[in-house]
């Protein structure tokens, strides 16, 4: 049987040290961007897609010419939910902080385990220990959140909402990838997204033009580094780097993100708030580690 955790290549740590790094300045930026929540995930979805257009017309086209209707409702269930998550995502950070929000939307690992369980799969009881310790984390920290500012329990609640529709669009996704290239997946469920998050920011009169030249630098950023740099690098070592120690590279977001916030925002989370992030990071280490090493790492940025 083969280790879910074995020493990557030194490359590779390169490659996940710059993804972590480049992933860790979503919630940074989104938070220091004063356009509306719903506008930034909008034109992060369609730059997105944009960007990786070119690549599939050139490279791909004898594949999305060839896809079946399974595989078209598959990609975009996965967009749909996509444009879901970002749509709870992106708000979230207006209404908590970086720290918490990042923290939250990381237990997505937890909810696709509920998911496969609920499906019929086998889970270990080291992975049942690691969902209970990640969930005291989660109590903690909206407990201590609510205590701070009752608004911050919204974001709270709105971040744990989008890690569980994130885990619903990995397990779509999972699928779809068992046939369909990564390029071609991302180029469409990133249109999906960006086709339905167009429709709410239409009914909701959400503006999507006339930012501060600030604003657009930073929804550029956002596209960038965070979703073609960061989930690009993670998703090349999967060639050589297992599911396991990827997921866990992505946990070293959430002290990267708050981090970032707290040089560049001023945003310190409070002391009290620190025993709920460990306990939750830990928990989800657990279910990460313990897990099926075949489980792929998210396929979507937050």
């Amino acid at each position: 049987m083969t280790s879910a955790v074995v020493r990557p290549p030194t490359i590779d740590l390169v490659w996940l040290g710059v993804a972590v790094l480049a992933i860790s300045t979503s919630g940074p930026m989104i938070a220091a961007c004063a356009a509306p929540a719903l506008a930034i995930a909008l034109w992060r979805s369609v730059l997105g897609s944009a960007a990786t257009v070119p690549l599939v017309a050139a490279r791909r086209w004898s594949e999305l010419t060839s896809l079946s209707r399974h595989e078209w409702r598959l990609m975009l269930l996965s967009g749909l939910l996509l444009g879901a998550h970002f749509a709870l995502w992106v708000p979230s950070l207006r209404f908590t902080s970086v720290a918490t929000a990042t923290a939250l939307v990381a237990t997505q690992p937890i909810w696709a385990v509920l998911i496969a369980r609920f499906r019929g799969a086998v889970v270990q009881p080291v992975v049942w220990a690691g969902i209970a310790v990640a969930l005291v984390g989660v109590l903690v920290i909206t407990g201590i959140d609510l205590s701070v500012d009752p608004r911050h329990l919204i974001g709270d609640l709105m971040a744990i909402a989008a890690a569980i529709v994130m885990a619903l669009n990995v397990t779509v996704g999972q699928q779809v990838r068992q046939t369909v290239s990564t390029a071609t997946y991302t180029t469409i469920a990133y249109g999906a997204s960006g086709v339905f998050l167009l429709f709410i920011c239409v009914a909701l009169r959400v503006p999507l033009v006339g930012f501060s030249p600030r604003d657009w630098l930073l929804i550029l950023g956002l596209t960038l580094l965070a979703t073609l740099l960061g989930h690009t690098l993670i998703s090349h070592v999967l060639a050589t780097t297992t599911p396991t120690v990827t997921s866990l590279a992505i946990l070293l977001e959430v002290p990267g993100a708050t981090l970032i916030a707290a040089v560049w925002l001023g945003q310190v989370p409070p002391l009290a708030l620190i025993p709920g992030i460990v306990l939750l990071f830990v928990g989800i280490a657990l279910v990460i580690w313990a897990g099926d090493p075949r489980t792929a790492v998210e396929e979507a940025p937050v």
